[in-house]
């Protein structure tokens, strides 16, 4: 994501005219450097929120800094760290520039830090105000990726079962409910010494490095059925009309995974990302964000294919999901520190707009992190997820929204996810995780809005 500013890029367009003639004159030469002094006197410093696009960020961040002169710091926090990381940093004299929120929720938090972007060039970039944090006229954070999650599987290990003999289901198309993918699963746990593979599923992590994919994402399937029913986008107090099917399928993932259920407490999202990429397990809950995660490496000899990867809705069993798309939205909000000196925001401003404009900052984005970014000059994704998401809204399947962001507060993402990770300890029973769904979340939503 590598472009000069307009200012530096007319500048060396002069040089390069002038060039064909006696080269560029010393004055356009100190014009030119000036625009970049000028451009450096400011500073940015991003929270990235993460950490499978680190190594992405720090050379965008590098690239910037060679070619403009302003110095972008990127500081990556820790798998399911972001808010108290952010807390921490935010209380230093030399505090983040740009930092991120997940919705709403988040913005409640961190609405005081938040510089108005409604005038700002990355603002007018944005396509749609569907994908921007607005509260009357003020706009205090822009999306800068739509993801989309789901059950992602390995093509060629599916396709084994496929042909075998013992397989109900023929093929993925088969795939449309809760039940055929129970059936599924189940025959592919119960052979897995035939097929080859240590489950039908990865290892359903529960520590912080994984835990969000069940106590968040997986917990949006109820929520978002629930919603749908109201036809309402938050609540004070969650029912649980649909925690029986949270169950099922939470159970689904427990019983016929890699490990037994009873050492998910120590399982990371290293071990099953691991688990699928070697071929290990035949299906991982995840999202797009995934594929660098889990591609086919030629040093390491392991990986995926694009043509190997696949990815299936969750189906939890609510009636008409035979029509469900895959789950899309964000919870990655952009936001300016307002706090920051008018150096360092003009510099942020820049950087980000730089970021989703440029030829080299949109290809990047695309390419290298797998993005797809809700912006005018936005490129097409090579990442093959990002295809099958998109097949499944041209197939007429109804997108699953992201409702987690209206999850009152972190507490009540923890207190799911102990409840969860005793239930599949045997320590703790179903009830505990009702309460925790349920009791939690009025509680939360009280004490978050008092």
């Amino acid at each position: 994501m590598k472009k000069v500013s307009k200012l530096v890029a007319l500048g060396l367009a002069g040089c390069l005219a002038a060039s064909v003639c006696a080269g560029c004159g010393s004055n356009n030469a100190s014009s030119g450097e000036s625009k970049k002094e000028e451009a450096a006197k400011g500073k940015v410093y991003y929270l990235n929120f993460k950490p499978e696009q680190d190594e992405q960020w720090q050379s965008l961040a590098k690239a910037y800094t060679e070619e403009t002169g302003v110095n972008v710091q990127v500081v990556t926090a820790a798998e399911g760290t972001y808010e108290q990381t952010l807390t921490s940093e935010m209380d230093k004299s030399d505090a983040p520039t740009l930092f991120q929120v997940n919705g709403p929720v988040g913005l409640t938090n961190w609405k005081d830090y938040c510089y108005d972007l409604k005038d700002s060039d990355l603002y007018k970039q944005v396509t749609s105000d569907d994908f921007v944090l607005k509260e009357g006229d003020s706009v205090y954070g822009v999306a800068y990726v739509v993801e989309t999650y789901g059950i992602i599987y390995n093509k060629t290990l599916l396709n084994k079962y496929f042909e075998s003999d013992f397989a109900t289901v023929k093929s993925a198309d088969e795939i449309n409910s809760f039940d055929k993918l129970k059936t599924v699963a189940e025959e592919i746990q119960a052979n897995k010494d035939a097929l080859g593979v240590d489950g039908a599923f990865t290892s359903a992590g529960m520590d912080a490095s994984s835990d969000w994919r069940f106590k968040t994402h997986l917990a949006n399937m109820p929520i978002y059925y629930e919603y749908k029913d109201k036809g309402i986008s938050s609540t004070d107090a969650i029912e649980g009309k649909y925690l029986d099917n949270y169950k099922q399928i939470w159970d689904l993932y427990i019983n016929n995974a890699t490990c037994d259920k009873t050492a998910l407490a120590s399982k990371t999202g290293t071990d099953a990302e691991t688990e699928f990429k070697t071929g290990k397990a035949v299906f991982f809950q995840n999202g797009t964000w995934e594929y660098d995660g889990c591609k086919y490496n030629e040093d390491a000899k392991e990986g995926l294919k694009d043509e190997e990867f696949g990815m299936l809705p969750i189906y939890i069993g609510a009636s008409g999901e035979e029509k469900q798309g895959l789950c899309t939205g964000s919870e990655n909000y952009w936001c300016v520190n307002k706090n920051a000196s008018e150096d360092d925001i003009k510099a942020t401003l820049d950087f980000v707009n730089w970021c989703v404009t440029s030829d080299k900052g949109t290809k990047a984005l695309a390419d290298d992190m797998g993005f797809v970014i809700p912006f005018k000059a936005a490129k097409e994704a090579t990442n093959p997820l990002v295809a099958i998401a998109n097949q499944y809204v041209s197939d007429g399947k109804e997108p699953v929204s992201w409702n987690f962001s209206s999850i009152p507060s972190e507490t009540w993402k923890n207190g799911v996810g102990t409840a969860l990770t005793q239930y599949a300890a045997g320590t703790g029973d179903w009830n505990a995780v009702v309460t925790a769904f349920v009791d939690g979340w009025k509680t939360e939503y009280a004490a978050a809005n008092k």
